[in-house]
């Protein structure tokens, strides 16, 4: 079929849908025939931005049809493919390499790098959402039992910034990175995060260096726990005092700089998981009490915890806040999804107040009651640095990381985890695209720049 007729009003798409038989060399020339057709339509098409109603609507017939085809080929061939892209799950491939060469091998499966890279110079709601392909494509192989826990794996390993790093950290005792400082003080490392410019929200480099920083502390003998703690502010309203976090960057959001694998699904798989879970430090071993090195956790709460900052919570062993502090979670506010905020907090608040908190945002402070159901001790701000020490010396005991061990695996079994990130990766993508979140970050970035 030409490019001509592909151009033709069809309610279905560009073209009729492809036909897999079940024949993966097959079916690999068609999706990918299939793509080149629909992507010769977008070329036709002005860029985002500059486009009518009529043009935009054949975009999105493009894109549906499109990314339809992918999941025809994938509830096919997902097994096939990850084998393909791993040489028989012979290889642990972390998950940004994986879709990228996913793209190379399978030619219309998903984007590829130079159109993620064009996709990463628009603000979000000028970009073609591209990422929604690579959330389709994750969503696949984590919905898939063996393939799912592979991947899982291969997230859990060790970075290679982390392994370059060691020897210094075991040597120093500190690692400095752009928005995360290491310390390690007796048997405890402490992370601070050090994104002041934006009251420590999360943003592409923090994800990367907290996971490094988790790396470390999970790598190095002579830390037994982890505590994590914002820095002091240098914004006029807060100077001079700590603050969590304040969850998501909103303003990159806006601007287009959060990336789905880095990001919204990497934090979910990387570090935040290895916190939970432990670092896979012995791939070859089947069982998983001998295979990851696990230590406790700690949180000290100044301020808020705000968004992915009240989710770090759920995760960890003990958690102490100024009587102050207040945490929450915006995401239905902001139209996202908070992680794995709606798999966990029901566990520690209940189904009503999990409820209140992620559909209708309710804010804990720490006064009211149902502080105490995610926050373990409630401190003057004086006393902080008092109570951190003491909950280190509390779970520095040899018998804590195998009981956090049982309790994991009690309360978030792996299948459940991976179930639940399959729904995530497809949902959460399309929401960072939906009309409703573009309008309010919008709207939101305008309210900022009209003060500055």
């Amino acid at each position: 079929m030409s490019v001509d007729d592909a151009l033709a009003p069809v309610p279905a798409g560009p073209v009729p849908p492809p036909v897999f038989v079940g024949d993966l060399h097959r079916d690999t020339s068609v999706l990918a025939e299939y793509a080149a057709t629909c992507e010769a339509l977008l070329a036709r098409l002005p860029a985002r931005p500059r486009r009518d109603a009529s043009q935009q609507r054949s975009a999105d017939a493009a894109f549906s049809a499109s990314r339809a085809a992918r999941r025809a080929f994938l509830a096919l061939h997902t097994e096939a493919v990850y084998d393909a892209l791993t040489d028989g799950r012979s290889r642990h491939i972390r998950l940004p390499e994986l879709v990228f060469l996913a793209a190379e091998r399978f030619p219309g499966l998903a984007p590829t790098r130079d159109q993620i890279a064009l996709e990463r110079t628009f603000i979000q709601a000028e970009k073609e959402g591209r990422e929604i392909d690579q959330g389709i494509l994750c969503g696949a192989l984590l919905r898939c039992r063996e393939v799912g826990t592979h991947l899982i794996d291969a997230m859990l390993l060790p970075t290679s910034r982390a392994g370059e790093l060691l020897a210094d950290f075991r040597a120093t005792g500190r690692a400095e990175l752009k928005t995360v400082l290491v310390e390690r003080r007796g048997r405890a490392a402490h992370v601070t995060f050090r994104n002041t410019h934006c009251l420590n929200a999360e943003d592409d480099q923090l994800i990367a260096d907290m996971e490094t920083a988790v790396d470390l502390v999970l790598l190095d003998d002579r830390v037994s726990v982890g505590v994590l703690r914002g820095g002091e502010m240098d914004l006029p309203r807060y100077r001079g005092r700590r603050v969590f976090s304040a969850g998501i960057n909103l303003k990159d959001l806006r601007n287009g700089d959060i990336s789905f694998v880095d990001f919204l699904l990497g934090r979910e798989l990387g570090y935040i998981h290895k916190m939970f879970r432990g670092l896979l430090t012995d791939p070859a071993n089947a069982l998983w009490s001998d295979r990851c090195t696990q230590k406790s956790w700690i949180g000290a709460v100044d301020t808020f915890a705000i968004g992915g900052g009240m989710q770090l919570l759920l995760v960890l062993d003990r958690v102490i806040a100024a009587k102050d502090a207040y945490v929450s979670l915006p995401a239905a506010e902001e139209g996202i999804v908070p992680g794995l905020g709606n798999l966990r907090l029901g566990r520690l608040t209940g189904a009503r107040l999990a409820r209140q908190v992620v559909l209708g945002g309710r804010r804990i402070t720490m006064a009211d009651p149902e502080a105490r159901l995610v926050c373990d001790d409630i401190v003057p701000t004086a006393d902080m640095d008092e109570a951190v020490e003491q909950a280190v010396h509390e779970l520095s005991a040899p018998a804590v990381a195998a009981n956090r061990r049982m309790l994991n695996l009690a309360e978030e079994p792996l299948d459940q985890f991976r179930e639940y990130l399959a729904e995530f990766a497809v949902i959460q993508v399309a929401r960072a695209y939906s009309a409703d979140v573009l309008a309010k970050v919008e709207a939101r970035w305008q309210r900022s720049a009209s003060r500055t």
